[in-house]
C-alpha cells in the first residue's frame, strides 16, 4: 500500500478533486482489491490493475455525487485544505517554500479545473509518469484517445497559466503606495534641501 497511495490518491484525487472523498475512495479501491486478488492474472503491473480499481471507484462515487446533487444543491463552504506533495525540497528557506507553495496550489487549482477527462488523463500520465499504454488501461481508453487528451490538457494548462500570469504581471513590482511616496519624498528633499538656519 504505501508503495501505491501517492499514485492511487492522485488518482482518485483527479477524479474526485475532493481530499476526503479520494481517501475513501481509496480504501474502498484496497479492500476491493483484497477481495479480487485471486482474479489477478497479472496481464498488467499490480499498480496498473491498483489504479483501474481505484478509478473505477472514484467514476462510480462521482456518479452517485451527480445524481445526489441534481436533487439536492449543494453548498461548498471552503476549499480542502492541499496536502503537500511536493517531496525533495532542497531548499528550506522559509520564503522559497512559500513560493513553492504558491505556484503549487496555483497549479493544482488550475489542474482542478480541467474537465474530468483531461484532469484524470494529465493527473496519470504527466504527474505519475505512466505510460501511454498503463493509463489507457485503467481508464480503459485508446492509447491515441491518451494522447490526444494529455495534449489538450497541457494547452488549456499552459492558456489558464498563461492568463494568471497575464493578470498578475500588471500588479509585478507594484509602485504604488508606500514605496512610491518614499521615493517622491527622497527626491523632493534633495531639490530642496532643509535650509541651515545662522
Amino acid at each position: 500500500m504505501r508503495r501505491h497511495n501517492r499514485m492511487l490518491f492522485r488518482t482518485a484525487r483527479a477524479i474526485l478533486r475532493d481530499d476526503a472523498e479520494a481517501e475513501d475512495a481509496l480504501q474502498e479501491a484496497y479492500i476491493q482489491a483484497y477481495r479480487s486478488l485471486g482474479t489477478f492474472r497479472g496481464d498488467a503491473q499490480l499498480s496498473t490493475w491498483l489504479a483501474r480499481i481505484v478509478a473505477n471507484e472514484a467514476l462510480q462515487r462521482l456518479r452517485k455525487q451527480s445524481r445526489r446533487a441534481e436533487i439536492v444543491p449543494l453548498q461548498s463552504t471552503a476549499a480542502p485544505e492541499v496536502e503537500q506533495v511536493m517531496d525533495s525540497d532542497t531548499d528550506n528557506a522559509p520564503h522559497s517554500s512559500a513560493e513553492r507553495a504558491e505556484v503549487r496550489r496555483l497549479l493544482e487549482s488550475q489542474i482542478d479545473a480541467l474537465p474530468e477527462a483531461y484532469r484524470t488523463v494529465f493527473m496519470l500520465r504527466a504527474v505519475e509518469e505512466l505510460s501511454v499504454e498503463e493509463v489507457a488501461d485503467i481508464l480503459d481508453i485508446p492509447a491515441a484517445t491518451v494522447r490526444s487528451r494529455l495534449f489538450r490538457a497541457r494547452g488549456m494548462l499552459r492558456e489558464a497559466l498563461a492568463q494568471k500570469i497575464d493578470v498578475a504581471c500588471e500588479d509585478a513590482f507594484s509602485f504604488a503606495g508606500e514605496r512610491c511616496d518614499r521615493v517622491v519624498a527622497g527626491v523632493l528633499v534633495r531639490l530642496n534641501p532643509p535650509k541651515e538656519t545662522p
